[in-house]
């Protein structure tokens, strides 16, 4: 997996292109990378009612990239499958670095 092509650089940090899956026996974050979409995968366990889901991936990626819940943020995608999330803080060089270490 090569994470960088999912990561666009922010004036306030690092924007990470998600695929999420809801509904799934467990929770993963990094979970695969889909290079068509130049998405990183995401599966939580949550149905995908009421803003559940969106609110389970921000505390999913949160703790990956070992981030405070308050420094990560939905920017698009809030209905939809495909996500961009805003990571406060960090630059996509960590981010990758990150999620590398993640996905061995």
């Amino acid at each position: 997996m090569d994470p960088a092509d999912a990561l666009s650089p922010h004036p306030d940090g690092v924007v990470i292109a998600l695929e999420v899956s809801p509904n799934a026996k467990r929770e993963r974050f990094p979970n695969g990378y889909n290079p068509w979409r130049r998405t990183i995968g995401c599966t939580v366990s949550v149905p995908p009612l009421d803003g559940r889901a969106n609110r389970a991936v921000l505390a999913l990626v949160a703790e990956a990239l070992g981030a405070k819940k308050g420094e990560v943020e939905l920017i698009a995608g809030a209905t939809s499958s495909q996500k961009r999330v805003l990571v406060r803080g960090m630059t996509v060089d960590e981010v990758a670095v990150a999620l590398t270490a993640r996905q061995a």
